[in-house]
């Protein structure tokens, strides 16, 4: 199974989807630091929201086998910087999440990762399981 490393900005559901991932209760809970498990890195929002944290995003990511880069499609608001997969040396794959609100533009968080160059789109919601076959289909090949 491959390991992956979760960036994205304040509450993008990176928690929410390692839970998920888990099959563990889902439940807010703010990342404040790198949270490790045997499969997910989860980094906290700021990572991605202040350049000067891509060097640490950089240097943790060598030990994982994709990155994933997440966007909340309830939002029109996008701090994931044109090109940003481009800095790692691994695949980078894009994650829209909250595809379940009413809000949800799914067009606009599918400009904003394909602007930053991941290799792939996942469209997945961790309350209704939307999409996550697919996501857990793609961590086991």
């Amino acid at each position: 199974m491959k390991k992956m490393m979760l960036v994205g900005t304040t509450t993008a559901g990176k928690t929410t989807l390692v839970q998920a991932l888990m099959g563990e209760e889902l439940k807010y809970k703010k990342t404040q630091a790198m949270t490790y498990n045997k499969q997910f890195l989860d980094t906290p929002g700021e990572f991605i929201e202040n350049r000067r944290f891509y060097s640490a995003l950089m240097s943790s990511s060598v030990d994982y086998h994709a990155i994933a880069v997440l966007h909340d499609c309830s939002k029109r608001q996008n701090l994931i910087p044109p090109g940003f997969a481009t800095m790692f040396n691994k695949e980078v794959i894009g994650i829209m999440t909250k595809v379940d609100s009413e809000k949800a533009n799914r067009e606009f968080s599918r400009k904003m990762l394909t602007a930053a160059k991941v290799s792939r789109i996942f469209e997945i919601s961790s309350y209704t399981g939307e999409g996550m076959d697919e996501l857990k289909a793609w961590l086991e090949s």
